[in-house]
């Protein structure tokens, strides 16, 4: 399909709206639909009939309980050059639900974005969706990858129960994990925490922020998840009685260092080039990211009938770079400076997502 043809969205919640946001950058056309929320005047569609007319892509970003319902209610007005699409982060049951609603008449095809509002906003890269063909649509998933190929996503392709087995025994327990660490207090108040908690911080991070309903549809609509679940606890419980038992025993032998012979280690000045090299590319990532984000600003700005320029936003941008600046040992104007290149160009980027 064509770039210019519209990228239908009924439900404009968190993933509704964040989706629309990545369409957009990618120059795509977008229009949406949710009576429950105040979609954005560019883009809001009049009926359900109005959100599909000469679209392509019909993405159904609704909670799992909710796409047959939803699938119903634009039955009528489907047709079999729409392709519909649901983003749930489970398969078995909008799977069963597309097949009876809308069978081999309308082309559908289930998917998951493993990337969420947060990923979006933030412009990470590479973002990954899982495609899941169908015997009813053959050419439904290729479609779907392309639709995403052209968001600047990576395509995985996975049949709709091995989905759901690698994300009970993934992002399932991922959830699970935090939640529990969540409801304990995990790191709350503590002066310090080690690298190692990180990890940690940032699931539980992603449970707080996430609605509840989110986190029991992962562990309750996905039929592999309970069992997963199981044996984690199994193994916890393993675990821990035999800390009890044998906690105190100590290693027979001391694990012995690999001595790495002379010749192999690398020059002092090439390896802090390679290591170098390394964090200009995070940079230069982190500076994509930005620029997602300063598009998305532009976008706002518009909507809100607001210049580009906002002289004194930009004054307090960089005397916090300044401060930032000294906290690390820099030299916060030549940090200013840098700050003021990456600002003009946030502002080019804005002027051209107008």
């Amino acid at each position: 399909m064509s770039d210019t043809t519209p990228t239908a969205i009924l439900g404009f919640g968190r993933f509704g709206r964040a989706l629309s946001d990545l369409l957009l950058d990618a120059g795509r056309s977008v229009r949406a639909f949710d009576p429950n929320v105040d979609v954005p005047a560019s883009m809001r569609a009049a009926s359900l009939a109005d959100l599909v007319d000469g679209a392509g892509s019909v993405v159904l970003a609704v909670p799992v309980d909710a796409i047959a319902e939803a699938a119903r209610s634009l039955r009528p007005h489907l047709g079999a050059t729409h392709l519909v699409l649901d983003v749930a982060s489970v398969k078995h049951g909008p799977v069963r639900a597309l097949t009876e609603v809308l069978g081999r008449d309308v082309p559908w095809v289930a998917t998951h974005p493993l990337f969420g509002p947060t990923s979006i906003a933030l412009g990470e890269r590479p973002l990954v969706a899982v495609v899941c063909p169908n015997d009813l649509h053959p050419d439904a998933a290729p479609r779907a990858g392309d639709f995403f190929v052209s968001l600047g996503c990576e395509v995985v392709v996975e049949d709709a129960i091995g989905h759901d087995r690698a994300m009970a025994a993934t992002h399932a327990l991922a959830f699970f994990v935090a939640k529990g660490l969540l409801d304990i207090g995990a790191g709350e108040g503590a002066p310090f925490v080690p690298p190692s908690f990180g990890a940690m911080s940032r699931m539980i991070g992603a449970v707080r922020e996430d609605a509840s309903h989110l986190f029991a549809t992962i562990q309750t609509a996905n039929p592999f998840a309970a069992e997963a679940r199981a044996r984690l606890l199994s193994a916890l419980e393993t675990i821990d009685r035999d800390l009890v038992t044998n906690g105190a025993a100590l290693p027979s032998e001391e694990p012995r260092l690999a001595i790495v012979p002379s010749v192999e280690r690398a020059p002092d000045l090439r390896e802090t080039r390679e290591l170098i090299d390394d964090i200009d590319r995070d940079l230069v990532r982190l500076l994509g990211r930005r620029a997602q984000l300063a598009r998305r600003a532009g976008r706002a700005k518009a909507e809100a009938g607001r210049s580009v320029r906002d002289p004194e936003r930009e004054l307090q941008v960089l005397e916090a770079r300044r401060v930032w600046a000294s906290g690390e040992g820099l030299d916060p104007e030549a940090v200013a400076v840098i700050f003021e290149s990456v600002m003009a160009l946030s502002r080019a980027l804005q002027e051209r997502s107008r």
